[in-house]
């Protein structure tokens, strides 16, 4: 005779998951200097996918194909680094006349400091001197964080390309890995939610690659428009700085704003510059990025806040970069979980009745809720009553 298995409680199973997603994160924490190079490469591989296949149809072989494919990567993230490098190098041989002009507008807001608020030039350099000073006393754990970062960045230039190469050349043997790790789940399930999981992230990179190109050449023009040099550099660099979402347009504004200050003849050509790039940033969150990534990527607003803000403090700058597909990935996760479906609720966008004018009684009338508390209120309104007659 075959037993029932005896079914644990919800609350228990959404304890236990909350518990272990919670450990996970612990040891993400812990192990980042390994994990964030392997996320970075999984994002990587993931875009780099269809160019593999493509390569793997002209019958070049699954090893050649990757190895094309991480290759032709490098190529691009070099061209780019190269014309940043190149960009600000060029920019430099300007400098002493920018610093002409910044020293010239210094002594403007001291002379205002001045007439507005009785702050004499001295106490201004005071002021500075001392907040250098301090600068200079944190010096050496900057340079020893500086030194870290470097050691970061080598190793990661190193570890993210090789674990590209093998997450695509190993791709039907991890898939085949999640098969034998979740045999009590429906085999065509975790095929599912791993096709799933490909297409979110893809959806989400290309756009991404996209909305940035789209962003770089509206950025451009307005600069070209307003007669600011270099306008394809700044352009291109607050473009790329999308990478970190909802802030990177914003603090792209800022050096093509000093860099107006320091070479046109009137202050509105700076103020011109961050207005047209808040303009810009504007039609990139309500037009651009809507209608380019459109519904694939389905995490409401406040929630993608708060996994920015929880990434950056987990993995510094890369985890704000990292943030998104994270939480999309997580999100697809929790929706083929049954215990942590409402999860991934919460994360989703909300359902067009949830926005509605009456979307409570909506809500209660979808739950059935509103004719079991009809019916309460008519039954209390009847012992109302009765009392009362027997008064």
């Amino acid at each position: 005779m075959q037993e029932t298995p005896i079914k644990r409680p919800y609350a228990l199973e959404l304890a236990a998951t909350l518990i272990s997603l919670a450990l996970i994160i612990a040891l993400m924490y812990t192990l980042q200097s390994v994990l964030l190079p392997l996320m970075f490469s999984i994002l990587i591989a993931i875009s780099l996918y269809p160019v593999a296949i493509f390569l793997e149809r002209l019958r070049l072989g699954k090893a050649l194909s990757a190895l094309l494919s991480v290759l032709l990567a490098i190529a691009i993230l070099s061209g780019l680094v190269w014309f940043i490098i190149h960009q600000v190098i060029v920019i430099g041989r300007d400098g002493a006349e920018m610093q002409s002009k910044f020293l010239s507008i210094f002594d403007t807001i001291q002379h205002w400091l001045q007439d507005r608020f009785g702050i004499e030039p001295t106490e201004v350099a005071e002021r500075l001197r001392g907040q250098a000073n301090q600068l200079l006393s944190n010096a050496a754990s900057y340079i020893t964080s500086a030194f870290g970062s470097i050691g970061n960045l080598l190793a990661g230039t190193v570890l993210v390309p090789l674990f590209s190469f093998f997450l695509l050349y190993y791709r039907v043997f991890f898939r085949e890995f999640f098969f034998r790790a979740f045999k009590s789940t429906p085999q065509e399930r975790v095929h599912n939610t791993l096709n799933k999981i490909y297409s979110v992230v893809q959806s989400y990179l290309l756009g991404l690659v996209t909305v940035m190109g789209i962003v770089a050449v509206l950025n451009t023009v307005g600069l070209w428009i307003m007669g600011i040099q270099y306008a394809w550099f700044f352009g291109t660099l607050a473009s790329l700085l999308m990478l970190l979402p909802y802030i990177g347009i914003a603090i792209g504004s800022i050096l093509p704003a000093l860099f107006a200050l320091a070479t046109k003849d009137s202050s509105w050509y700076a103020i011109g510059v961050i207005a047209w790039f808040q303009v810009v940033q504007f039609l990139e969150g309500n037009v651009i990025t809507p209608n380019i990534v459109g519904g694939k990527v389905s995490i409401n607003p406040l929630m993608a806040i708060i996994s920015i803000l929880l990434g950056g403090m987990l993995f510094g700058l890369a985890g704000l970069i990292i943030a998104l597909p994270l939480t999309a990935t997580l999100k697809v996760i929790f929706d083929s979980v049954p215990s942590m479906n409402a999860f991934g609720f919460l994360i989703g966008e909300p359902e067009k009745y949830h926005l509605k004018r009456y979307s409570t009684k909506i809500l209660l009338k979808r739950w059935n809720l509103r004719e079991i508390l009809e019916a309460r209120e008519k039954k209390k309104q009847n012992k109302t009553g009765d009392t009362s007659a027997k008064d």
